[in-house]
């Protein structure tokens, strides 16, 4: 019964976690050694967002690196640049026909009724870039899309969660 419930709640939280509404990708480069990173310092020179948003990528960001066990510095290990996108979206959805269908045999002739709609929002993304301050290459890149960029009370839960999802993969599992 105990392996039941443990299979059941494994299996639960996989669903859950799968159901995310970001598009999340990272890369790294193979021979960086990511434990010897122990410091950061963000720049923000590229991250053209109003400052209400700035500050809620910018307190994520920190939480997950400290998190990870960094800390900030003035002469760091890690720069890390933040930067946003927003991409127009149009979505196109269309039902199948309904109403009356024909009639008389083989050979009828009926009349359908379908529906199409769009709807048209702006979708946003955040870059991480993990740049050796020593080497000033880029060691580990993460991105994700899909904030609700429309709907600011949207935008003040999805903008934590995306960032939390984009550092789940740092540092990478080689």
């Amino acid at each position: 019964m105990k392996k039941y419930f443990i299979l059941m709640l494994t299996a639960a939280t996989l669903g859950l976690t799968s159901c995310s509404p970001f598009q999340v990708t990272s890369d790294y480069a193979e021979t960086a050694n990511f434990n010897t990173y122990k410091t950061y310092k963000l720049r923000i020179d590229d991250l053209k967002l109003n400052d209400i948003d700035k500050d809620r990528v910018l307190n994520e960001v920190s939480r997950q690196l400290q998190s990870k066990g960094l800390s900030v510095a003035e002469n760091p290990d890690l720069i890390v640049n933040v930067k946003a996108n927003h991409t127009k979206v149009r979505d196109i959805q269309s039902t199948r026909p309904y109403g009356m269908y024909g009639f008389g045999g083989f050979g009828g002739f009926g009349v359908g009724v379908s529906r199409t709609w769009a709807n048209n929002y702006t979708q946003g993304g955040l870059m991480i870039d993990l740049i050796d301050a020593k080497t000033q290459k880029l060691v580990w890149m993460g991105k994700g899309q899909g904030i609700s960029v429309d709907a600011p009370s949207a935008k003040q839960k999805e903008i934590p969660a995306i960032v939390a999802e984009i550092m789940a993969n740092y540092p990478p599992k080689k």
